[in-house]
């Protein structure tokens, strides 16, 4: 029996794609992106970084296993949208607790399915990110266009997403101390630091410097995130003070931040890198990553040059940087994703660059 056509997605464009609702029926404007990855779509809708995002599954089918509550990479889903080619309700998954339609309508998150999600995703990779909104089938394109236009783009996601008071995940035998910037962190990243012995304190993004350095931690770690880096320069202003009297380790939004605190410029992309198979190149070994990444930024490698950065990954497709170093200031950040979880886990090692740099401050 054919599914009900009842929503639809309307591109700044004009361009509409219809299809049926599952999760919330809210409407919504977002930015759209395309995600290439197979698995891992809990994942996503629980990783803060997606906020405000409405993400294109490149794979066709998701849902397929549901929801597994101590999988989350959040304590809400974040997700600002889906859409997908087909939906399934039914998960064949023994560990599965609810369905993804569930947990999105319990979270306000819209989806939609049964659209030609191939001819969406070569638009974007064509044209470009876009914004668009998610809608009934029956609101005039004309209208639609209009909300578009005037819904302000927002620059507050790392605010809504950040902690409002300081947390702590511990573990025993800790042998370590780390401050985690919160400007979106993923639990997979505090689950990795744990695992290799470190007591975790989590802090809002508006942390200051005299704080953290009161913590006496061992070293620093800046999250990802969502938004664009310009929108917190309170963080890249942190990095800069906290230069030289910590080891420093910046993920995806936090290797952006390390940058501009060095002096470095970042560009908006295109399309960005949303997915778990973007190969990177290890400038320093020349070995090749398999990594998971979601970003729409890039560090603009002729800015570095003036400062005291050094590129140390670059990304195999597109030649872009996706890793720099300041040796002598014990500072160091990754564009990707290395706690990957599912994917690939080739770029582990990163974690234990970060222990190495903390057992040479002591």
């Amino acid at each position: 029996m054919a599914k009900e056509i009842n929503r639809k997605l309307v591109l700044e464009d004009g361009t509409e794609y219809y299809g049926t609702g599952f999760g919330s029926m809210e409407n919504k404007v977002l930015q759209v992106v395309f995600n290439t990855a197979v698995v891992g779509y809990q994942e996503m809708l629980t990783d803060p970084s997606c906020t405000d995002l409405l993400v294109v599954m490149t794979y066709p089918l998701i849902g397929n296993y549901g929801i597994t509550d101590e999988d989350n990479e959040a304590k809400n889903a974040w997700l600002g949208g889906l859409c997908v080619r087909e939906y399934n309700d039914n998960p064949s998954n023994f560990r599965y607790t609810k369905t993804l339609a569930e947990v999105m309508e319990e979270n306000h998150v819209p989806g939609i399915c049964g659209i030609d999600t191939r001819a969406l995703t070569r638009r974007i990779r064509e044209n470009g990110s876009c914004r668009a909104m998610i809608c009934d089938a029956s609101m005039p394109k004309e209208e639609a266009l209009a909300t578009i236009a005037n819904t302000p783009v927002p620059h507050d996601a790392v605010a809504r997403v950040s902690c409002r008071k300081t947390w702590y995940a511990r573990t025993s035998g800790a042998k370590f101390r780390v401050v985690a910037v919160d400007c979106g962190i993923k639990l997979g990243i505090i689950r990795a630091l744990n695992a290799r012995g470190c007591n975790v304190t989590v802090v809002p993004y508006n942390v200051s410097a005299e704080e953290i350095l009161a913590l006496q931690p061992d070293g620093v770690l800046i999250s990802n995130g969502p938004g664009a880096p310009e929108d917190v320069p309170a963080v890249a202003e942190l990095v800069k003070a906290l230069r030289g009297k910590l080891p420093i380790f910046g993920i995806s939004l936090g290797h952006l931040l390390i940058a501009m605190a060095y002096g470095a410029k970042v560009d908006a992309m295109k399309v960005g890198h949303h997915g778990g198979n973007h190969a990177v190149l290890n400038l320093a070994t020349d070995k090749m990553e398999i990594t998971a990444q979601g970003h729409g930024f890039v560090v603009n490698e002729e800015s570095l040059r003036d400062t005291a950065l050094q590129v140390t990954h670059r990304n195999v497709l597109d030649g872009s940087v996706e890793g720099i170093a300041c040796k002598a200031e014990k500072v160091f950040s990754v564009q990707y994703n290395p706690e990957s979880a599912p994917g690939p886990q080739d770029s582990g090692y990163l974690f234990d660059n970060f222990i190495e740099l903390m057992k040479t401050q002591k």
